[in-house]
């Protein structure tokens, strides 16, 4: 049986999450990513590209390239939010897919055409999207992950490609070798000074040839041009672990701020756990230094997901660690061995009091955002308060802020 693969792709995602949020926005030239001159891009709209903007550009770059950007710093709980929401309508649809990142999708289609069309199929789903999501998004189908993918970036912005079997190839053939998977920067030019521009030019290459020149990464790169290569769909599940880092605008040895910020990373992360119904049993604190050394310690503890147990285990693994009293450069935080249920009741240190402020505080959160309600103690890193890891299967939204 031919296989069918889809793969979804969500059109300039942050950017299309804040005009989503702000209609004033739409058509403006709209920068995502962190505001300070260390930040760089994490999204830009279509509008600045024409500018030679791109994601992983300096923010202060594409400010110069563009003054007239609309420069905004992120929020990674709203991108969450919204990418949920589409993975929750294709779990609904689809039996088996897999979630690439936050906003790309894949799904094993192979024998719909028996029953109803893959390709209709397809199309209805992202109708079904676009209009419960409000959000732009743009599929490809063809035999393969790899020409899928391809395809869904030839559809953009907006729309839909069906590349049908046998016709991989010629798909293929006249388009850039930048457009093949896993061909970055370095192999770009190391296959232009081989002379190599189009995909027909590999093509018609002895897989040999591209082996000695780049090795394994050679075939690989070969099998995808000629439409040959199929990795699997790896199906959707939950995460393990979550984590948190941020990354001061100025290195420093301020022990008051980094105290304030480690302790409203785990406060923030604590809530995250209880509202995903999860228990950690080993948390984990990490530091790089201005010279970009990084140490990190760890420790086990009994499942729980309260904020008294946490955040003075965090503050203590902090102060075993920092010992070298130098300028630092990033702090993180990271819970793993997580397991789904909720927080236990200790009956020896725990009171009703307690358990009720937990609650209220978590409904208020809930509400009104999770930046709504804090402790005293967190209250000087409120700038850092947009990190969220959802329990959901997806790799962790970075935004630009966050750059190590």
């Amino acid at each position: 049986m031919n296989k069918t693969i889809l793969h979804l792709d969500l059109d300039t995602f942050f950017v299309s999450c804040e005009r989503l949020i702000d209609s004033k926005l739409q058509k403006r030239p709209l920068l995502v990513g962190g505001t300070s001159d260390r930040g760089v891009v994490a999204a830009c709209s279509y509008e600045t590209r024409r500018f030679g903007i791109h994601s992983g550009m300096s923010m202060k770059v594409a400010r110069r390239l563009c003054p007239e950007a609309v420069v905004i710093r992120g929020n990674a709980s709203i991108y969450t939010k919204y990418s949920q929401q589409v993975t929750d309508i294709i779990k609904d649809q689809v039996p088996v897919f897999e979630k690439a990142s936050v906003d790309e999708f894949y799904a094993d289609l192979s024998g719909m055409d028996k029953f109803f069309g893959s390709y209709k199929f397809a199309s209805e789903l992202r109708s079904t999207i676009i209009k419960e999501s409000g959000l732009p998004i743009s599929f490809g189908l063809s035999s393969n992950k790899i020409v899928s993918k391809v395809a869904t970036g030839e559809a953009k912005p907006n729309n839909q490609l069906r590349i049908d079997p046998g016709y991989e190839k010629p798909f293929m053939a006249p388009l850039s070798i930048r457009k093949i998977p896993s061909v970055g920067e370095k192999t770009y030019h190391v296959l232009r000074n081989l002379g190599i521009d189009k995909v027909s030019v590999v093509q018609q290459m002895p897989v040999e040839m591209l082996s000695s020149a780049l090795g394994v990464n050679g075939v690989t790169i070969w099998k995808r041009a000629n439409g040959l290569d199929n990795p699997p769909l790896i199906p959707f599940h939950e995460r393990k672990s979550i984590s948190t880092e941020r990354t001061f605008e100025k290195d420093t040895t301020n022990i008051s701020q980094l105290r304030t910020t480690i302790f409203a990373m785990a406060e923030n992360m604590a809530f995250q756990l209880r509202r995903g119904g999860k228990l950690t049993s080993c948390i984990s604190v990490k530091i790089r230094y201005s010279d970009f050394n990084t140490y990190s310690k760890q420790v086990h503890i009994p499942y729980t997901s309260a904020d008294h147990i946490l955040i003075p285990k965090i503050l203590e693994l902090f102060e075993m660690l920092y010992q070298r009293r130098l300028l630092i450069r990033l702090v993180g935080v990271k819970f793993s061995d997580l397991v789904t249920g909720n927080y236990q009741i200790n009956l020896f240190d725990d009171t009703e009091t307690m358990l009720r402020l937990y609650d209220a505080m978590d409904s208020i959160r809930n509400r009104f955002g999770e930046m709504s309600i804090q402790r005293a103690a967190s209250m000087g890193a409120k700038t850092i308060g947009r990190f969220h890891n959802p329990f959901n299967g997806e790799p962790p939204i970075l935004l630009a802020h966050r750059k190590q």
